[in-house]
């Protein structure tokens, strides 16, 4: 076999997406939208009451409807099996494992599914379904010392702790000691959830939107009580995901209701239903204690969350995980707790933990900045750590110290008089704000198969998942160069969990952690090519795994790291927050490709702009549901909140890292409410703990005299 050499290296060149036109045109397909013969509809009932039983469920008048083919319910579901550990170590959320009892934990809780023939049916009969319940007494508010805290088990360490804090922050001559809270955040991805579910020839086949089609596989399996090998997921095209797109309700009780009928069935949950059943990011109360010396160098670093969870379910939210890696001091001490309530479980969510524990660190050390009159980036830069301050393990490279350089010099920080509430343009106050950004560089065992086929081409098959970021056409470019050929004669399938076990689409790790598997793969796939001999009909094809290569790895703290900085204009009269511009710079490994890299950068920083002036999903806790759940209610940045965004990054180089590659679809959000946090206050001289920084927060922290020039209001 003969190929053609690059004429250079893919891998850096910016590219655009291999399958972007068959997005742009309509020939991509995302789950709801494959057309299967005989195709029925299911439409999920969601319960009405925040807490309590189900007394009856009426099905007959529904059943009369047009169109309906069935009603599910706990009475007449399938029974699952629901003991047992899955993804990283962790139960299935119950609100998958639908219509198994009477209970209902939650408002927005999946009571049952109507099946119809056309989803209009299906719609209109869920509707119409009469469900009576028994209500029991609710509490969905998360406050500050609730009497019901505690601390979890499991996952990452619930508390870390090193020196005698108390002691350290008594002799310290300067203090912060804070509250600092951030609101429940919802996905609002642009695809809502949609399965399908149909059996062929005794298998189980299931075409869905998610972020990880051997998960899914796996869950369905177990759920089930069904051979692995016996199912089948397919998830080719993803509308965005951002943690949510796992095992959820749609998936389960399509199966069921596929199982029931013999013929397929698509469940697509509605904008509103996403809400109580796609998960969600807690809301979160902190609390920050920094003792320090007059040049602002640590003494004493405390960063305690607490988030909700469900009474179902535990999940955490670890936002003082950042502290672990970001500042040291003698005395170090972080926790998380929880509170069970009546809510829907939340879940990962685009920077989990890092994003809202950014805000409260770095707002934090920005008031350290303020107090200890020391410059917000000498002041971060002074309390750089040499190993990880928890772990004791050294960096395989920090170079946040390069990011605040560059990020300085091109934003103009030098210039900037740091004095809060001097510049004025009419009504608008100006002010400029830094934050560090830090997130996690991991990567977990992934299989990969490779064809060298008979025409010179080369076909890849892994179960990875591009969930709107890049990732087929980022595995194009690398495995190019691995094969030492250009990215026309390589094909790239993705998303069947018949390709094998790989990670998920998550974490940051998912192209790392596949990059690895497939450059594995075409290292021996070359090994056993003989340049100029023949291949046979079906090609040469080989398969790795990199469980064992992962065991050998040196442990070290791996992170992508970023420095953000931002210039917002504060309305005097309104109250009214604009960005005028961002700058993010990060050290993120290697970039496989500038094009994508940059969009995810920009993608990140834009829902950072979201979450400080934006997202707050709110929660009326008479009836434990959401006002509003839906995009006319919930607000998100547009692109008339983004005038001006920029996102760039510095040489970031691992010698013992043999893929080099860090993730970068979290970094980007990282830090960047902070940032504009902290330029609101060098904006009014007012200091904001929480978020989001509305317009009457703005205007009541001005009229109680806070600090800073007077408001216009």
């Amino acid at each position: 076999m003969t190929t053609t050499p690059p004429a250079r290296r893919s891998v850096g060149t910016a590219r655009t997406r291999v399958e972007g036109r068959d997005k742009v045109t309509g020939a991509a397909r995302y789950a709801a939208e494959i057309p299967f013969t005989g195709l029925a509809h299911g439409w999920l009932v969601l319960s009405t009451i925040t807490r309590g039983r189900i007394r009856g469920i009426r099905t007959a008048p529904v059943l009369d409807m047009p169109g309906v083919l069935t009603v599910l319910h706990h009475g007449n579901a399938p029974r699952l099996h629901t003991d047992y550990v899955g993804l990283l170590g962790v139960p299935p959320d119950p609100a998958a494992c639908v219509f198994q009892n009477d209970r209902v934990p939650f408002a927005g809780w999946p009571v049952a599914l109507v099946v119809a023939e056309t989803p209009e049916q299906a719609r209109e009969a869920a509707e119409a379904l009469a469900v009576t319940y028994e209500e029991e007494p609710h509490d969905t508010a998360l406050t500050a010392g609730h009497r019901d805290a505690y601390v979890p088990d499991g996952g990452m360490p619930a508390e870390t702790s090193k020196g005698d804090l108390e002691a350290q922050l008594a002799t310290s001559p300067v203090v912060v000691d804070e509250e600092y809270t951030t609101p429940e955040e919802q996905h609002s991805m642009m695809e809502p959830h949609a399965a399908t579910a149909r059996w062929d020839g005794g298998r189980l086949e299931v075409v869905d939107s998610n972020q990880g089609a051997g998960w899914v596989q796996g869950e369905l399996a177990t759920l089930f009580s069904l051979d692995p090998s016996t199912v089948r997921v397919r998830s080719e095209h993803i509308g965005g995901g951002f943690g949510s797109k796992g095992l959820r309700a749609h998936q389960v009780s399509a199966v069921m209701a596929a199982t029931a009928l013999d013929r397929p069935v698509r469940v697509v949950m509605s904008r509103r239903q996403l809400f109580s059943l796609a998960g969600y990011r807690s809301p979160t109360v902190q609390r920050v204690r920094l003792g320090a010396d007059p040049d602002g160098r640590l003494r004493a670093l405390e960063h305690r969350s607490l988030n909700q969870t469900s009474q179902v379910y535990e999940f955490v939210e670890p936002s003082a995980g950042v502290a672990r890696v970001m500042y040291d001091a003698p005395a170090h001490r972080t926790a998380h707790h929880l509170v069970r309530l009546d809510v829907p479980s939340p879940t990962w969510m685009r920077a989990p933990g890092e994003a809202p524990g950014s805000f409260a660190i770095e707002v934090a050390l920005d008031e350290l900045a303020e107090r200890t009159g020391t410059d917000p980036i000498e002041l971060r830069l002074r309390n750089e750590p040499d190993v990880g301050p928890v772990s004791g393990l050294p960096f395989s490279s920090r170079n946040l110290a390069a990011c605040f350089r560059e990020g300085a010099r091109r934003f103009g920080w030098p210039d900037r008089d740091p004095r809060p509430g001097l510049r004025r343009e009419g009504h608008w106050l100006l002010g400029t704000g830094t934050a560090a950004a830090s997130f996690g560089a991991g990567a977990a065992p992934s299989t990969a198969q490779i064809t060298a086929e008979a025409d010179g081409s080369f076909t890849v098959r892994i179960a990875a998942a591009d969930i709107g970021t890049g990732a087929r056409t980022a595995l194009t470019l690398i495995a190019a160069d691995a094969l030492e050929t250009t990215p026309e004669r390589v094909r790239v399938r993705i998303g069947d969990s018949d390709f094998g076990p790989a990670m998920i689409a998550g974490g940051s790790m998912g192209t790392r952690s596949w990059a690895w598997a497939v450059t594995t793969a075409a290292r021996e796939l070359r090994e056993r090519l003989i340049p100029g001999a023949a291949l046979p009909s079906d090609g040469i094809t080989v398969r790795s795994d990199t469980t064992e290569a992962l065991r050998t790895l040196t442990q070290k703290e791996r992170h992508s790291f970023g420095a953000q900085f931002a210039e917002v204009a504060v309305d005097t009269t309104t109250g009214e927050i604009r960005v005028r511009r961002m700058l993010g710079i990060f050290a993120a490994g290697r970039i496989v490709n500038p094009l994508t890299a940059r969009n995810q950068l920009l993608g990140g920083m834009t829902w950072g702009i979201s979450m400080a002036l934006h997202e707050e999903a709110v929660r009326d806790h008479h009836t434990g549901a959401h006002y509003a759940p839906d995009l006319a209610g919930y607000h998100v940045a547009t692109h008339a909140d983004v005038p001006h965004i920029e996102a760039d990054w510095v040489d970031d180089h691992d010698p013992d890292d043999p893929v080099g590659i860090k993730g970068i679809g979290e970094i980007g959000i990282v830090g960047a409410a902070a940032a504009i946090t902290n330029a609101v206050w060098h904006a009014t001289g007012t200091r904001h703990r929480n978020l989001p920084l509305r317009p009457d927060r703005i205007l009541t922290a001005a009229q109680k005299g806070t600090g800073g020039p007077t408001m216009d209001a």
